[in-house]
């Protein structure tokens, strides 16, 4: 098969190619757009220089990020960036860049400058905005303002469209359909503002901002028309530094918004972009919609010559506000109806409506709703191109637009859409979630009895990951709700959460609002030392805690703590008597807070989880010797340690005896917070690394022989959907972005949509692929219903989400990995668990048995690779060699290679991927040499009775003795003996199964003895060795009734590290377990050991009076009730209250026993 030319390509191509096709994100479409108008200039004989600064948030949480990755051709070309404290001084810095005639000795002729921020931003920046464009631009500079647009409010507080408030502002507003029109539109912002002296709002929304895709560049055909301004007031358009605000507004409402449509008049800025200038019926759109639109007409079976027949035509405004009246004018003549296609509130329809109502023959006209007023298109909801195709083809059919084939076109749309809307339904969610070691995840914590109320970002999860926590304000505004709620309700406190970057931001404003009412509050202020939410940001600026404590002192607060992880990093430069405490003393800490009347401050200081991260492999961060270890033998799957630490690497371990807990090694950030579990299983490894895991597979010789697979789609066909989904933080935009290079380089098209948000926090992460033959074939960036081709389940619970399921048709494949990660949910129950077998029979019921397929893609990659982050790869080469991905493996390697990141391990992984399609049974081979294990997370598979009862026997005596085992067995014969009699209702023994495993778990309760022969079980040690390099040096996590002491605060027993000496002494111990249960047994004596053996009697009582007049229909609650021992887990209080949970259970379960009449149960046996 041969494979198609790859064209030369670099990454560096979308910042200095001039002229030809480059692959580009929108952020870094806004970087050249810079680059390109300083060319511009250039050209132009003018010696001008950028500015860029704004305030990031999604969807334009990237901007920043690019402009700092650009930073060397950013300097090289005269553009500063420089990020704002907050949206609307960065827009006032923007204004003062055009105030530059006010100045001498100037270096430059002028600055273009650019603003960014989201729909929140825009109204708290509306003050400066509004300013800044009153007063005008400078005739050689120039402004855009880039506001990002949440339409479905996906990771922000509130649902944003911000037209409505930017034309308030009077700015002219161009809208780019796609990052296509980035830089024309961008250039073509510029020119305006010169010409016209407004600032121009340049709305761009998640569709748009967050895509890659294919870019022809052409630097030599820009060319913008300056029409003649004719008459100026005698003050001028621009910047002129008078202050003057009736003559301002005069200017902008009488000159320079009519110089705005003038311009987009001759420049055609809006234009007739389908169909014939006569047509019957008229579809006038724009921006996202423009596209969603589209692809509709597409789904319609509309091309150019059904349209060209039937008489429809679109128009697509580029410049949504102000409308040119001219150009819709023009194409409203001689139609019947005009439909408008806009997402959120009408925009472009009212002023339509406006500018045509006084027309001799004007069109009806329709978008929100139809001429009846009856509901058409929604106003409050994501535009869906399949809805919109169904509400253009019934405007259609009212205007005697239809023949036969656009009904039958219609008629297999809407049964089409009903199917698919049909099959979806709810399942385990991938909700995002605090990082593996998150400060946040202490910092919101709060005492049993408070309120706390969360914040904005990272602070936000609290509402879900801390159960109790308020909803809060927007960004600025933290706490100041508590100052109008305080004086109206017997609450007498609250916590505020506050993050340091929006402290910076305008969070000092509100703790100075709040001390000025009196209310009584504490901030918890979290110096994280990034912008954790949008990529891991520095705050704009220098702040420290040192620097917070002492601007909080000098805004009056009663009293001041701070704490953190490291205690030993602070006290220079505090006030005096700031205490600095360990974190451990922050509930204590918060308890005495909140009694103080008035304002307090509690500074919180941990870094950032993921920065920390990034900064120890940059070697810029300590890193210390130190790891956690759980032994799980010891652990009893209670989840406390979750409870306390809420971290992600707190993983199930499923194990003959039950579920447990293990540390996943790979990703621990070290935070430690999980030893806080109140559990004897927690063992501090010192000095001993995790051991790395040697790749099996060390040679590429393996790979030589794998043939040249076929490629899907062939060229020429309708666009090729790919929906990748998987787990925030894993690499899926970085392969969206490999295969969208790749179609790249072989000269197609590419349209990348990835949806991050906040749901790069452990969320489900979507890539939405298009690739075609051309640009022109790309039109909704999202993948619409039944639109993928092919879904890539990095992760299944993603993928079975609405976001991808509602994109699988009847022609899609499916290529999971079947190794699922527990979901955030495992942190409030210790029993969640993804149910795979039900997520694979989703598949199955949905498509073709040949359309899908399952790979363990995660266990190969860790046996044969060393590293489970090559199974994405993995999955990408599986993909591949079934012949379902469209791009050639030639340019699919070449675009990681141009993606420079761990390049022949991740050729390798792809490669290994082909080789699992190529010869199954070769890889099979390879895994077994390399010991590759189960997943933890993977069922144990469960024992016949007779093996369960031997088995718990056998633990019995090595618990305690023979005689111990055989009480255990003499009871289990009693129980087996009742269920059989049952006879075929008990055929497979589910109540003898369920006592046999709660009998053995009462019996075997964990005293200091058993906890002690675990530990000095060979088996300890044999776990640590396979995890850890070296000989470590070991600490143990114990609070001993007997040494440890009391918590003044709870009440409860504080757990202690004891060093390695306590191995040795368990040893000894261990040998004392005769001892168990006598006159001797000095732990016996305690509350919880009195209680465990008082446990083993009140079960066996409770089995014997489940199996008194035992029958069929008593069978499933029987079963149920003995099962219930199982969640008595845990040590101490963790224990007491389980067993207190359990026995309410034990008794409502045999109240409605007793309720039920008595059945007796006859067998008939059939003669011999």
């Amino acid at each position: 098969m041969s494979t198609p030319a790859l064209r030369d390509a670099t990454l560096d191509d979308k910042y200095t190619k001039t002229q030809g096709p480059v692959l580009i994100s929108g952020p870094q479409a806004i970087v050249r757009l810079m680059l390109l108008q300083r060319e511009v200039d250039r050209r132009a004989g003018l010696n001008t220089a950028g500015y860029v600064s704004g305030y990031r948030g999604s969807p334009v949480g990237g901007i920043d990020l690019a402009m700092w990755e650009a930073k060397t051709q950013l300097d090289a070309s005269q553009i500063v960036f420089a990020p704002g404290v907050n949206e609307d001084l960065a827009a006032t810095a923007v204004w003062g860049t055009q105030q530059l005639r006010s100045m001498k000795e100037n270096t430059v002729d002028g600055v273009f400058a650019l603003w960014y921020g989201k729909g929140p931003g825009v109204d708290r920046a509306g003050d400066p905005l509004k300013h800044g464009n009153y007063a005008g631009t400078n005739a050689q500079g120039g402004v855009l303002a880039v506001f990002g647009d949440d339409h479905p409010g996906k990771s922000s507080t509130i649902a944003h469209h911000s037209e409505q408030a930017m034309a308030a502002h009077g700015m002219p507003i161009l809208y780019p359909s796609n990052v296509n029109e980035f830089v024309e539109y961008g250039l073509l912002g510029y020119a305006l503002s010169r010409y016209s002296g407004c600032w121009v709002g340049f709305k761009v929304v998640n569709e748009t901002i967050e895509q890659t895709a294919t870019v022809d560049i052409d630097l030599d055909a820009l060319h913008f028309e300056r029409p003649p301004t004719g008459d100026l007031p005698p003050e001028g358009i621009h910047w002129r530094g008078s202050f003057a605000p009736m003559v301002d507004e005069m200017i902008l409402k009488r000159t320079k918004l009519p110089l705005a449509r003038k311009f987009a008049r001759a420049n055609g800025i809006d234009r007739l972009a389908f169909g014939p200038a006569q047509a019957r019926f008229g579809l006038v759109t724009a921006g996202k919609a423009y596209q969603d639109t589209m692809q509709a007409l597409n789904t319609l079976g509309l091309d150019a010559a059904r349209a060209q027949a039937l008489g429809i035509a679109v128009y697509k405004v580029g410049m949504i506000w102000p409308l040119e009246p001219e150009g819709i004018t023009a194409f409203a003549a001689g139609k019947q109806e005009l439909m408008f296609v806009e997402e959120k509130n009408p925009f472009v329809e009212s002023q339509s409506a406006a500018l045509l109502y006084n027309l001799p023959a004007r069109p009806r006209i329709t978008g929100k709703s139809d001429e009846t007023g009856l509901p058409l298109l929604p106003s409050d909801a994501l535009l869906e191109p399949i809805e919109v195709a169904l509400a253009i083809a019934q405007r259609l059919q009212a205007n005697g637009i239809w023949d036969e084939a656009l009904a039958e076109r219609v008629s297999a749309t809407r049964s089409y859409r009903g199917a698919l809307l049909a099959v979806v339904s709810p399942g385990a969610k991938r909700l995002p979630f605090y990082c593996s070691g998150c400060p946040h995840n202490t910092s919101t914590n709060f005492p049993q009895g408070s309120v706390a109320i969360s914040g904005i970002g990272c602070h936000g999860m609290a509402v879900w990951a801390k159960p109790g926590t308020l909803l809060g304000t927007q960004m600025g505004g933290e706490g100041v709700n508590w100052v109008g709620l305080h004086r109206f309700t017997k609450t007498k406190h609250v916590f505020q959460n506050l993050g340091d970057g929006t402290y910076f931001h305008s969070g000092l404003l509100a703790i100075r609002q709040a001390i000025a009412s009196g209310a009584n509050i504490t901030y918890k202020i979290l110096f994280n030392d990034a912008v954790a939410m949008t990529g891991g940001q520095p705050v704009d600026g220098m702040v420290t805690p040192a620097m917070i404590a002492q601007q909080v002192a000098h805004e009056g607060v009663k009293k001041i703590v701070l704490v953190s992880d490291d205690p030993s990093r602070h006290g220079a430069g505090l006030p005096a008597g700031v205490a600095v405490l360990h974190r451990d003393e922050m509930d204590r800490i918060q308890r005495e807070l909140r009694d103080i009347p008035g304002c307090t401050v509690l500074i919180y200081e941990q870094t950032c989880a993921s920065e920390k991260r990034r900064r120890r492999k940059r070697g810029e961060f300590a890193d210390p010797p130190k790891r956690m270890f759980i032994n799980p033998d010891v652990c009893e799957g209670c989840g406390d340690c979750s409870t306390q630490s809420g971290c992600v690497s707190i993983e199930p371990l499923e194990t003959e005896l039950g579920r447990k807990r293990q540390i996943n090694q790979s990703n621990c950030n070290k935070d430690y917070s999980c030893v806080k579990g109140f559990c004897p299983s927690f063992v501090t490894v010192y000095d001993a690394p995790p051991k790395k895991r040697k790749a099996a597979l060390d040679s590429d010789a393996v790979f030589d022989a794998l043939p040249v697979p076929a490629v899907a789609g062939a060229t020429g066909s309708a666009p090729y959907g790919l929906m990748i989904a998987g787990i925030g933080g894993t690499g899926v935009i970085t392969v969206g972005a490999v295969l969208a290079m790749a179609a790249h380089l072989e000269g197609r098209a590419a349209s990348a949509y990835d949806m991050t948000g906040l749901s790069q926090k452990n969320g489900a992460v979507y890539s939405h692929l298009k690739l075609a033959d051309s640009s022109a074939e790309l039109h909704s960036q999202r993948l619409g219903l039944g639109e993928a081709s092919l879904v890539l389940a990095f992760d299944m619970v993603a993928a079975l989400g609405d976001e991808s399921y509602r994109a699988m048709g009847a022609q899609t494949r499916f290529l999971g990995n079947d190794r699922v990660q527990p979901t955030a949910a495992l942190n409030f129950n210790p029993d969640d668990k993804v149910d795979t077998a039900l997520l694979v029979r989703k598949v199955r019921e949905k498509l073709a048995a040949d359309q899908s397929d399952w790979v363990d893609a995660t266990g190969m990659a860790l046996a044969l690779m060393g590293d489970t982050i090559a199974s994405n790869m993995l999955l990408v080469g599986v993909a591949a060699q079934k012949g379902w991905l469209p791009v050639s493996v030639a340019a699919i390697e070449r675009a990681i290679e141009l993606n420079a990141v761990q390049v022949p391990f991740n050729l390798r992984a792809f490669r290994l991927g082909r080789l699992w399609v190529h010869d199954r049974a070769r890889v099979a081979a390879m895994l077994q040499d390399a010991g590759a294990t189960p997943a933890p997370s993977a069922p144990v598979a469960p024992l016949s009775l007779d093996a369960l009862i031997e088995d718990r026997r056998a633990r019995l005596v090595a618990y305690q003795d023979a005689a111990y085992a055989q009480r255990f067995t003499d009871f289990m014969a009693r129980v087996t003996q009742a269920e059989r009699a049952l006879g075929d209702a008990a055929r497979d023994m589910p109540l003898s199964s369920a006592v046999a495993r709660g009998l053995y778990k009462l019996m075997a309760y964990k005293d200091e003895y058993e906890v002690a022969r675990l530990y000095s079980d060979p088996a300890f040690m044999q776990r640590l060795s396979a995890q850890f390099e070296g000989a470590p040096r070991l600490a143990f996590n114990l609070a001993p009734p007997l040494l440890a002491k009391r918590d003044p605060v709870t009440g409860l027993l504080k757990k202690g590290e004891y060093g390695p000496w306590m191995l040795t002494a368990m040893g000894w111990v261990a040998k004392l377990k005769f001892l168990r249960g006598g006159a001797l047994d000095v732990f016996g004596k305690t509350e919880e050991r009195r209680m465990e053996r008082a446990l083993i009697g009140e079960y066996q009582a409770l089995v014997e009076q489940l199996l008194t007049g035992l029958s069929a229909a008593q069978l499933p609650a029987a079963v149920a009730l003995a099962a219930s021992v199982d969640q008595i887990r845990g040590y101490g209080h963790v224990k007491h209250a389980s067993v207190d949970k359990v026995k309410q259970g034990w008794a409502q379960g045999l109240a409605q026993r007793s309720s039920q009449p008595q059945m007796q149960t006859i067998q008939i046996r059939r003669a011999a």
